[in-house]
């Protein structure tokens, strides 16, 4: 899908702006492993770890990277002090019920200096019919995720929102025409479809590597230190 790939894609430029080669990457909440197999191939020296709460997960996703994967909760980590240089979590704080508990966690698997990359749905005021099906409890503004970083003890690198170009068309399929039957929207789109996102995609790619922050969208794109 249009929307992974992007994602993907932002957090590989994230980390590689700020790790060696030989660094430690936790991906809190992998999911089936998507997300590790696009590090893996992005580099290769990287040791990579997943953890996910759902043994389905982490079963599909040891079968898809070949790596480590461990069950586990975020706001739980089996993992000791500084174990990692890097803490990705894409769309997970949002889901757990003490979100910062789960970042203080993140803020005690790093050693300091180590980096957080976090993305989280935008605006509560969007929340609606995705959200309940994929488990979203809350989606946040850009200053909202900031603030509850800099609570657990990290310094703000990079903020900026995303998904911003076709965010009108989300405003209206999820607050002014919903579907009938509750859904999500996680899933391919036509080709047509798919392939309009993706080019939107690479126009906000290419603006955000330039170090440009994005004023809105669907998303929020974040990247902090430990202090």
């Amino acid at each position: 899908m249009w929307y992974y790939r992007a994602l993907h894609r932002h957090v590989t430029r994230s980390l590689g702006r700020r790790l060696g080669a030989a660094a430690r990457v936790l991906d809190a909440g992998c999911g089936t492993g998507g997300l590790l197999r696009r590090l893996a191939e992005a580099q290769p020296g990287w040791r990579l770890t997943g953890l996910d709460f759902s043994p389905l997960a982490c079963e599909l996703a040891r079968a898809r990277t070949g790596g480590e994967v461990v069950q586990g909760s975020v706001a739980a980590l089996p993992f000791a002090d500084a174990t990692f240089d890097a803490v990705v979590s894409c769309d997970v704080v949002c889901q757990v019920a003490d979100p910062a508990l789960a970042l203080r966690e993140f803020h005690r698997v790093l050693p300091p200096g180590g980096t957080v990359v976090l993305t989280m749905p935008a605006y509560p005021w969007m929340y609606s019919y995705h959200d309940k099906e994929v488990g979203n409890l809350r989606r946040y503004t850009r200053g909202g995720v900031n603030e509850l970083l800099r609570g657990a003890g990290f310094t703000i690198a990079a903020s900026t929102y995303w998904n911003m170009l076709p965010f009108p068309l989300a405003v209206l399929r999820r607050k002014v025409f919903p579907p009938a039957a509750p859904t999500s929207d996680v899933g391919l789109f036509p080709a047509p479809v798919e392939a309009l996102c993706r080019g939107l995609m690479a126009v906000e790619h290419g603006w955000l590597g330039l170090g440009a922050p994005l004023p809105f969208g669907n998303s929020v794109l974040t990247v902090a230190r430990k202090s």
